[in-house]
């Protein structure tokens, strides 16, 4: 593929010192040279709405974007800025984050954004490619105003005096023809990894839901649970609220936001929870120092504790483990301490993680926009209870396997992000000229496209 092409002949120093080395037949000329700013607003507002992803561009507000988008949809569209095909929309807020891209579609954005239309020197679909390159997105960074990045503006006059790097007007057309080809190959590889992900993912929740409502043993006589969420578990299974599982339930204190501290012990908060493992997440790390006998004592974690998320994502959980054993939880989390006739606190986390488990918990959340959990609804969760031997087995047969699973996903997260890369490296050498297409063609058959499919 790319691999093969070759360099130009010769390059020079480019005007723009940031654009480092170019082809020397290339040319570079300020934004107001190559496009104008357009004021053109809508009437009836009743145009589609288009917005910014990070990934992909400019899309129809109603298509699915995977990426951050960056436009919220309001009450009147009545005066938005109209945006038609092969324009220029940039949100001047979130240029430097590769908030912009030539529109495919006519339709309107947000007066917020500016909206450009490129002149005779500049072909849209190339410029499209160059504009969201890291390397104009940090020079957009550079050339933005603002104390923060949540404050930064690249105003249109900016803009409009940023040097573009343009070579002729055939070679620029016939970039963006080879970049719409391999970009949409390497795209294809990266849509069956993430649709593998999501096969994996959804595999290793079922896997978790039947061994915790169903057993391990496929020939158990089975009983009803009366509980029509739950159906049929195990004849020899006892079913029974979690109060009855926990020595005592509690949550973390309000305002323990003063005790942060750079020492101390771990604040464990929903951050730290997910609901892909019943693993501790701890990428992000807040600490407390509180006072000797603060009331909050009551909130320390011992290793085997059932940690839950009764606000934002309900129903996340974690079973407590050495590196946060000792910490303390927040208003946010449930802490759960299971007593006697808990054998294995693994199993029990499993069963919170499981599909019967979120449905009762989301049904009994309550607070309108933000749902959340009381400690009561987490006594009150209907648990099928095993017997303690098969609670170490059920927790150790789903360790084992969602290992498995890991090692899997792991890998499919790392190809995409190979994939990324090499689409993110192959745009910025070709719309810089480190590799000359100007003798690509596509291949004469659909050979190598099934070799990719």
């Amino acid at each position: 593929m790319s691999n093969a092409l070759p360099q130009y002949s010769t390059y020079v120093s480019s005007a723009a010192p940031w654009l480092g080395d170019t082809p020397s037949s290339w040319r570079t000329l300020r934004g107001k040279f190559v496009f104008h700013e357009i004021q053109e607003r809508s009437e009836l507002g009743d145009e589609t709405l288009l917005s910014v992803s990070e990934y992909y561009g400019v899309k129809p507000r109603g298509e699915t974007i995977e990426e951050g988008e960056f436009l919220s949809r309001a009450e009147s569209l009545i005066g938005y800025k109209k945006c038609g095909v092969d324009d220029l929309a940039v949100n001047i807020m979130l240029a430097w984050k590769k908030g912009l891209g030539v529109s495919r579609f006519s339709g309107i954005v947000s007066p917020s954004y500016a909206v450009f239309r490129f002149g005779h020197v500049a072909a849209p679909e190339y410029m499209h490619y160059l504009l969201r390159t890291d390397l104009y997105a940090d020079h957009f960074r550079s050339r933005s105003t603002g104390i923060m990045d949540s404050r930064l503006r690249l105003y249109p006059d900016s803009f409009r005096d940023i040097e573009i790097l343009l070579p002729s007007l055939g070679e620029q057309t016939q970039i963006a023809r080879f970049l719409d080809y391999e970009t949409a190959k390497i795209d294809r590889l990266i849509d069956k990894q993430q649709q593998l992900i999501a096969l994996l993912k959804e595999k290793r929740q079922a896997v978790i839901s039947h061994a915790v409502t169903k057993g391990l043993n496929p020939n158990a006589p089975m009983k009803d649970s009366g509980v029509e969420w739950l159906g049929q578990v195990p004849a020899h299974w006892h079913v029974r609220r979690a109060k009855y599982l926990f020595d005592f339930v509690t949550s973390g204190s309000r305002g323990w936001a003063e005790h942060y501290s750079d020492e101390g012990e771990l604040f464990f908060r929903i951050t730290n929870l997910t609901r892909d493992t019943i693993e501790p997440k701890l990428a992000s790390i807040q600490n407390v120092l509180p006072p000797a006998g603060s009331e909050g004592e009551r909130s320390r974690i011992r290793v085997g504790d059932i940690l839950i998320s009764i606000t934002a994502d309900l129903g996340s959980v974690c079973v407590a483990d050495t590196s946060v054993a000792g910490g303390y939880v927040s208003q946010h989390v449930c802490l759960s301490r299971p007593g006697a006739q808990v054998r294995s606190s693994r199993w029990l986390g499993y069963f919170v993680l499981c599909d019967a488990a979120k449905e009762q918990l989301l049904g009994s959340g309550y607070g309108g926009t933000k749902v959340q959990l009381s400690l009561e609804d987490i006594r009150e969760l209907v648990t099928p209870i095993p017997p303690p031997d098969e609670q170490l087995e059920i927790s150790r047969f789903l360790d084992e396997r969602l290992y498995g699973f890991e090692i899997l996903t792991t890998r499919a997260e790392a190809q995409v992000e190979l994939l990324q890369e090499r689409r993110t490296a192959l745009i910025s050498a070709a719309v810089t000229g480190k590799i000359d297409v100007r003798g690509w063609t596509p291949p004469d058959s659909d050979e190598e496209a099934q070799q990719v499919a």
